[in-house]
């Protein structure tokens, strides 16, 4: 029963190394690419079967390095590549250190994008403000229709007084 758990084997004297032929995986760049478990950033949705993937998802992926992706000439641009849980499509995600996120490459689009948010919240904040200036502006109008109707109604009460005066002159 010992025997099974024994985890060095036994190598002869005459044992060359050399003479083992060398295991090359296909599909993979070994220079480049490695294997990560990776937990998804974000929530997609896969192109090819329309499988919501949701954020926390974990994932055995490839890592590779972007050539030439550099931010600022010393923080790496990453990709990773991953498979759909229920039709094993590849799905391709890239690192964005310039906004703080990540990218959908391909196979899979994005569920919320948080710059379409931030779009909206400015068009938001630019209507508010053009409506603050309309009210501004139409309070502006009330003010000067108010102050013109104050000075119309003196002017209309000083001119009925110069009127009673005339007329009490004629009537001595």
């Amino acid at each position: 029963m010992g025997e099974r758990k024994v985890l060095n084997k036994y190598y002869g004297p005459d044992f060359d190394p050399s003479k083992l032929p060398r295991i090359r995986r296909e599909g993979y760049n070994n220079h480049r690419q490695m294997k990560v478990r990776i937990m998804l950033p974000m929530t997609v949705r896969c192109n090819c079967c329309g499988n919501f993937i949701y954020r926390g998802t974990k994932f055995n992926s490839r890592k590779e390095d972007v050539i030439g992706g550099n931010y600022l000439g010393c923080i790496k641009v990453f990709r990773f590549y991953f498979k759909c849980n229920s039709c094993s499509s590849e799905l391709v995600i890239k690192t964005n250190p310039q906004n703080s996120d990540y990218v959908v490459e391909s196979g899979a689009t994005r569920n919320f994008e948080p710059w379409r948010a931030a779009a909206e919240v400015e068009e938001e904040e630019e209507e508010d403000k053009e409506k603050s200036n309309a009210a501004m502006n139409k309070a502006l109008e009330n003010r000067k229709e108010t102050a013109n109707l104050v000075a119309l109604h003196e002017i209309k009460s000083i001119n009925s007084r110069h009127e009673f005066v005339k007329r009490r002159r004629l009537i001595q």
